[in-house]
């Protein structure tokens, strides 16, 4: 099956976009934004740049921005607004001078020669490239990894480590496991390393999939790795010793982007897995699942999925459960995150009822 690439919906340009460039009436044009009229960055690259410093700080103004939730109401006003400020793209590339060069335009877009994207899409393209181009090392692995566009890949390491040292001590059977999720592939990767002989990974996420099938290319890992596009356990329907799963650690009612899938849950998913799990683990296999009690400690909810499963599922009980605190946040980051010194990332083991 062929996959379609999860990427930015093409804009079309139009003469009519107003534009804007520094020295403009910055008052007037977040007004327009707010009114909801696109705004084209025509000149130059570092004009769109400030603009979006100019929305930043009118909204600081605007909103408070200190505890978790009211960050969440701030990120979606600044996404509403800054989502509004388009680049035009021309022959794979961006018009505007002093631009950065993305390859993802012409690997992505390879057949349309003339729209517009967003500049927190350019940005997010941008990044990824430099990701993808340069590899992200990753404290448990061997080699680098050069994350695809649009997929998840871990910025913090403590939830790995926990999986390595588990993986370390682990004493059951390597034929084979399951990753519900694979991402970029890290877990995948950390039970090869550890002597598994096979992985069968899924994901929701396209970019997923074609991004692993791309990094294993006709490697050996391409041997002991074998990749399906699909919810939770996809087409694997045979039982297992090992089934891994680091899903989403906030609650989420709204409808969600793919690589939100990564972040947030909805309310059917712990269900749907457990069940799904119950049925593919072998009587004396493991269930490891990864996780933190992010949402209880920034009062997104006071429930814990795991725990609920446990007292009333029925299905399963716990063998161990690992948690290890979380670094304190980078200086560099901008955001209160106060709450980090009482985070603790949690890898459940459970085992059959």
């Amino acid at each position: 099956m062929d996959l379609e690439v999860n990427k930015p919906e093409p804009i079309a340009y139009t003469e009519e976009l107003d534009s804007f460039q520094l020295g403009m009436d910055v008052q007037l044009i977040i007004a327009a934004l707010e009114a909801g009229s696109p705004i084209l960055i025509k000149k130059v690259y570092g004009d769109g740049i400030a603009l979006l410093q100019d929305v930043q700080h009118y909204l600081k103004e605007k909103l408070p921005n200190k505890s978790f939730i009211e960050q969440r109401e701030f990120r979606s006003a600044y996404h509403k607004l800054s989502n509004l400020i388009l680049l035009e793209v021309v022959n794979q590339k961006l018009s505007a001078k002093k631009s950065p060069t993305i390859g993802w335009l012409e690997k992505l877009y390879p057949d349309n020669n003339h729209f517009c994207l967003t500049l927190p899409q350019i940005q997010g393209l941008n990044s990824a490239w430099q990701w993808h181009i340069n590899g992200v090392s990753i404290p448990v692995l061997r080699n680098k990894m050069y994350p695809y566009y649009g997929t998840y890949f871990p910025t913090r390491f403590e939830h790995l480590i926990l999986f390595d040292n588990w993986l370390k001590h682990y004493k059951g059977s390597k034929k084979t496991a399951i990753d519900v999720g694979v991402g970029c592939g890290v877990l995948s990767l950390q039970m090869v390393q550890h002597g598994f002989q096979k992985v069968f990974a899924t994901d929701i996420n396209p970019n997923a999939i074609i991004g692993m099938k791309e990094f294993m290319g006709s490697t050996k890992l391409s041997r002991k790795i074998e990749l399906d596009f699909g919810h939770l356990f996809g087409k694997w329907e045979k039982q297992t010793e090992l089934i891994v799963f680091n899903p989403p650690w906030l609650p989420e009612k709204r409808k969600l982007s793919s690589i939100d899938n990564a972040i947030y849950y909805n309310e059917s998913l712990f269900p749907d897995f457990f069940a799904a799990a119950k049925e593919r683990l072998l009587p004396e296999g493991k269930l490891v699942l990864i996780f933190s009690n992010l949402a209880q400690i920034t009062n997104v909810t006071t429930e814990h999925p795991i725990e609920k499963e446990l007292a009333e599922g029925n299905r399963f009980q716990l063998e161990r459960c690992f948690k290890k605190s979380v670094k304190a946040s980078s200086n560099k980051t901008k955001r209160d995150q106060h709450w980090r010194s009482l985070e603790e990332v949690e890898l459940w083991v459970l085992t059959n009822v």
